[in-house]
């Protein structure tokens, strides 16, 4: 074994839990996750590796502070119980090599590759790849929530290419860098994480996107200018409080993709809630308990779905 030692937390937490934590702490974090499928045993517990080479107590304790709290925030949106953290050091003799078994290129929509940074991948005729850190890409590509919102993505800037594009929430950038690859003329990428911040600044420098993609901890509702497309894949809750700042933020003519929701009464309560600011639904879209939201101004030429629950009927 080397020398070094690294920390593992484990978080056991009820199984809802484990897609919105796991892309917390890959996200945010960056760190490295295990953890099982639904229909396998310990489908509760998220394992966590943080490249944290010989932690003093004193950075355990503030790991382990900060994930416990995030935990307790989404429990609370959940209406579940909090989950149990505990940590443990242990020695790896190469970090690396652990995780590059682990990943590979994988399409995260049809003609959208993500590639891990270090093997090379050559794209098929149409396909478009972003590369990220294995970490980054795993907890980002492979959450419902985000595919769901590259769905949307898509066709939005099928139908507007050249578009300008908000992404609220930005995380790892990976929105915000396919609307680009997608056809927008630009992307505006915010964060109120410095570290999502930074992550963000770096794949899309890495990916060749820098030019056409700003980065920043500016406040939506300080945000100045309107979008065609502004995006946000949060939570329930948190899109609630940003209505008002995301209605200023889209265009007369533009369209408002919300995800992080769970499907049936929160896509309602969304749908109801925005309604009342004028929106209509132009598309649902559902992958298991998740589900995404386009929505339109209602009368912006967009026709609502006939029979959508909670909006366009």
């Amino acid at each position: 074994m080397g020398d070094n030692t690294w920390l593992k937390i484990t978080i056991a937490s009820d199984p809802r839990l484990v897609e919105p934590i796991s892309d917390y702490l890959v996200g945010v974090l960056e760190a490295g996750v295990e953890t099982a499928a639904a229909d396998e045993p310990g489908s509760g517990t998220v394992i966590c590796y943080l490249q944290r080479p010989n932690p003093s107590p004193e950075e355990v304790a503030e790991s382990v502070a900060a994930i416990t709290a995030a935990g307790e925030r989404l429990a609370a949106v959940f209406g579940v119980a909090a989950p149990q953290v505990n940590a443990e050091l242990y020695a790896e003799e190469d970090w690396g090599a652990t995780w590059k078994k682990h990943f590979s290129p994988f399409a995260i929509v049809p003609g959208l590759v993500i590639a891990p940074t270090w093997e090379e991948y050559r794209p098929q005729p149409g396909e478009k790849v972003i590369t990220m850190d294995p970490g980054m890409a795993f907890g980002t590509g492979h959450h419902a929530t985000t595919t769901l919102c590259l769905e949307l993505l898509q066709g939005a800037l099928s139908a507007s290419p050249g578009a300008r594009v908000l992404d609220v929430g930005t995380g790892t950038g990976i929105l915000a860098m396919a609307a680009l690859l997608f056809g927008a003329s630009r992307a505006t990428a915010i964060d109120n994480d410095p570290e999502a911040v930074a992550a963000a600044r770096a794949n899309a420098l890495a990916n060749g996107l820098a030019g056409a993609m700003e980065v920043s901890l500016t406040p939506l509702a300080e945000l100045a200018g309107r979008y065609r497309i502004v995006v946000a894949n949060i939570v329930h809750d948190v899109l609630l409080e940003l209505a008002p700042a995301l209605d200023r933020a889209t265009g007369e003519e533009g369209s408002l993709i919300l995800s992080g929701l769970l499907a049936g009464e929160q896509v309602k309560s969304i749908a109801r809630h925005f309604a009342a600011r004028g929106f209509a639904v132009a598309e649902e879209r559902q992958r298991g308990e998740w589900a995404a939201l386009a929505l339109c101004r209602a009368g912006a030429g967009l026709t609502p779905p006939v029979g959508r629950d909670g909006a366009g009927r």
